[in-house]
């Protein structure tokens, strides 16, 4: 895939259009976004993905385009697993709903650029050495791994007490006030300038974002080689993220079976990356430095159908799970009927044990 320059100006201009829009529609008017519009600006959000992915199709053929419907579906289904960790952090530093959205766009913008950075990096190691594959099928397969252990509640203490550290070590290199002082990252109040929780919400928010990158990009890599690709599907996610944060953030409690479905995704990612490793291996002290041929290599339209089979399983099991466990906390309804037949039944044995004392002589006492 031989990308011009102008391919990479007329995404990264369509990037820059997206995030001036949010600036003037929403941030610099602070609000709580309703469900009617955070609904529509994600549709609006996967609407310009589609189309891209067809604007692909059209210049570059339907395995390119193959291949960023399924990275972009991945690091779709992986941000969910960062609306998580995006809900603690507003949470833990009770910003108000209206500031939520300069905090989400700034810390997206971060994200980024890193993110832009770490591609152009892991596209020219991989380009130069192949064994790399073999390091991000491991760590997917690892990542995989975690994911089900968080499904299990077992990450969930460590995720919240790292968080309070960074809090922590913050509040001793820099000053932090007390509040929020309308949606300002900084505050000069008498001759000194303090940083306030907004901007810890933003550093947290991006540095948050940069530890899921790590999973998330090798796992795009997995599915394509094409540097191009990879941004494209992290800005199209990331983008619409902050919609989606405001669409769904009372409905992931109801994703009981997320983390599993995450790690089903990643899991098969690093398989395959490890059979393409294996498949294009150079390492000399593996086969002598030769190919295995025989390992087969897994193509795009089945990575396509185990992700998004993989996403629709675990929606539907997690919805009638969560509704099988709604139904059991629910009060059971009391039979009207029955309960009135019961207090009859009982009124009548209290009335035969009351006549039944009246008519029964005493006995005489025995010496």
């Amino acid at each position: 895939m031989d990308v011009h320059a102008l391919g990479w100006v007329g995404l990264g201009l369509v990037v820059i259009v997206l995030i001036s829009i949010d600036i003037i529609g929403h941030v610099r008017t602070p609000h709580a976004p309703t469900m009617k519009e955070a609904a529509l600006w994600t549709v609006g959000y996967v609407s310009l993905a589609m189309l891209f992915g067809i604007g692909i199709w059209a210049i570059y053929g339907g395995q390119y385009a193959g291949e960023f419907y399924g990275g972009w579906i991945t690091e779709w289904s992986l941000s969910l697993d960062n609306l998580f960790v995006f809900v603690i952090i507003m949470n833990s530093f009770r910003v108000p709903r209206e500031y939520q959205q300069k905090a989400l766009l700034s810390g997206i913008i971060i994200a980024l650029v890193m993110r832009l950075i770490f591609i152009l990096i892991g596209a020219a190691l991989i380009e130069r050495f192949s064994w790399v594959f073999f390091i991000f099928g491991a760590w997917l397969l690892w990542t995989a791994y975690s994911q089900a252990r968080q499904g299990t509640g077992g990450d969930e203490k460590e995720s919240e007490q790292g968080e309070n550290g960074f809090i922590r070590l913050v509040r001793r290199i820099v000053p932090v006030t007390d509040g929020y002082y309308s949606d300002r990252f900084l505050y000069r109040h008498g001759g000194k300038t303090a940083v306030t929780p907004l901007l810890l919400v933003v550093l947290a928010l991006g540095s948050a974002d940069l530890m899921f990158a790590f999973d998330s990009i090798p796992a795009i890599f997995g599915l394509t080689k094409e540097p191009y690709l990879v941004f494209a599907c992290n800005a199209f996610a990331l983008l619409g993220l902050r919609q989606l944060y405001f669409l769904i953030d009372g409905l992931l409690d109801r994703l009981v079976y997320l983390h599993y479905g995450l790690a089903v995704i990643l899991g098969f990612i690093g398989v395959k990356l490890i059979l393409h490793a294996l498949h294009e291996n150079t390492l000399p002290f593996i086969n002598g430095g030769q190919g295995f041929e025989s390992v087969p290599e897994v193509g795009t339209p089945l990575s396509l159908a185990v992700i998004a089979g993989t996403l629709i399983i675990t929606v539907i099991a997690s919805i009638l799970k969560s509704r099988h466990s709604k139904a059991l906390r629910a009060p059971q309804p009391i039979n009207r009927s029955a309960k009135a037949e019961q207090d009859a039944a009982r009124s009548s044995v209290r009335e035969v044990a009351d006549s039944d004392e009246q008519h029964t002589e005493p006995r005489p006492s025995v010496d």
